[in-house]
């Protein structure tokens, strides 16, 4: 793997800024020994939101790093920031345009050196951001390492992050995504809900991403961490 900003992260969890946790949840996600929190969202993104959770979260020591996904959420103070860009689209927009619309208004601010592009394949045809990208969803085997061939062998992009958002997927297919990238990190996000899909995880991705169960579940939510790490020091 590179030696990006984000390579150590193994674990990380994701915050939407538009959903309510308490003061008290988010002590417990902050001080969890995740690597990271990511912040963003597919809907309801704003930058007062991002800048109320930001703040809490900047009281903690852990990494905190901020998906943009609209022109107006982009918000100054995080460690690093991700530029999405959906692979398994038709919908230009997704891929290059909103990207360079951003460009155009923020390019002399941008900071480079902690800023990375995420490859996008969004692979739940029930998921928000394959319904508001239009993602062609129903990938074969032979579809999705393409795309990651794409992605890590062509463009050159740091991360392919493989999204099931509220669905736990397949994980020898993540494995499959993993060992065809030789340049990227894959990151993993969806249905991961306990100890056991989270183990799956680490084993199939480089870095798996916790979000929903964060709302439902916090116990189950903190059992990830351990899970995760656990795996990863078998490895060494």
């Amino acid at each position: 793997m590179n030696g990006s900003w984000f390579a150590s992260w193994r674990h990380v969890f994701k915050l939407d800024p538009e959903r309510v946790i308490s003061d008290e949840a988010l002590d417990a996600i902050c001080t969890s020994g995740t690597d990271a929190i990511i912040v963003g969202g597919s809907s309801g993104v704003t930058f007062e939101n991002i800048v109320d959770l930001m703040s809490r979260i900047r009281r903690y020591e852990v990494d905190c790093a901020l998906e943009v996904s609209t022109l107006d959420g982009a918000v100054p103070g995080f460690d690093g920031y991700f530029i999405p860009l959906v692979l398994n689209t038709s919908r230009a927009e997704w891929i290059t345009g909103w990207q360079t619309e951003g460009l155009k208004e923020y390019g002399t601010f941008v900071p480079w050196e902690e800023t990375a592009a995420q490859g996008y394949i969004i692979l739940n045809a029930e998921a928000t951001a394959a319904k508001l990208t239009e993602a062609q969803t129903e990938l074969t085997e032979t579809d999705l390492i393409a795309h990651v061939r794409m992605a890590d062998r062509l463009m050159r992009l740091p991360v392919i992050y493989l999204e099931y958002s509220g669905r736990f997927g397949d994980m020898q297919l993540v494995k499959r995504a993993r060992t065809s990238a030789v340049h990227a990190q894959v990151f993993y996000g969806g249905g991961i809900d306990g100890v056991d899909k989270a183990r799956q995880a680490a084993e199939a991705a480089h870095t798996v991403v916790v979000g929903n169960i964060v709302y439902s579940d916090l116990a189950a939510a903190l059992s990830t961490v351990s899970a995760v790490h656990e795996v990863v020091s078998s490895r060494l």
